[in-house]
């Protein structure tokens, strides 16, 4: 797997689906830079804002963070997705067991939402022809 090390990724998975628990914040994107649907590994980004605490603290809920992903989240991404780990205050002293359950049900709900990139089930409807086209098929 992955990380997510460049800014211009993060914005763009901040644009995309995001769903919360009350250790983190995850926002995940389909990535279609390789060209390919759904190829390519997934990647995972994670940041963790200065409101949560100082450096130390902020350290160690990136860690734990990674941790959770790298003990078997990892198998329930999708591939060709971005996902980006938002830590929050909770993430620091919250039960390790219960984060790593909460990741894996928010993953398991973003697995269920339709992805963006999917086709809609019925088709376009048909334009009529312009207002000006119209106008002059009239007889005057």
């Amino acid at each position: 797997m992955e990380r997510i090390r460049r800014r211009a990724d993060f914005l763009a998975a901040a644009a995309g689906r995001k769903t919360a628990s009350h250790a983190f914040i995850l926002q995940s994107r389909h990535r279609n830079d390789t060209g390919k649907t759904d190829t390519g590994e997934a990647r995972v980004g994670f940041t963790v804002s200065r409101k949560v605490g100082n450096a130390v603290e902020r350290n160690r809920v990136r860690r734990r963070l990674k941790e959770i992903v790298r003990l078997g989240a990892g198998a329930a991404m999708r591939p060709a997705y971005d996902y980006v780990l938002i830590g929050r205050c909770a993430a620091l002293h919250a039960d390790f067991a219960a984060m790593a359950d909460d990741l894996a049900k928010v993953l398991a709900k973003l697995a269920l939402e339709k992805p963006a990139h999917a086709k809609p089930d019925r088709a376009a409807p048909q334009r009529e022809a312009s207002s000006r086209a119209a106008r002059s098929a009239k007889p005057s």
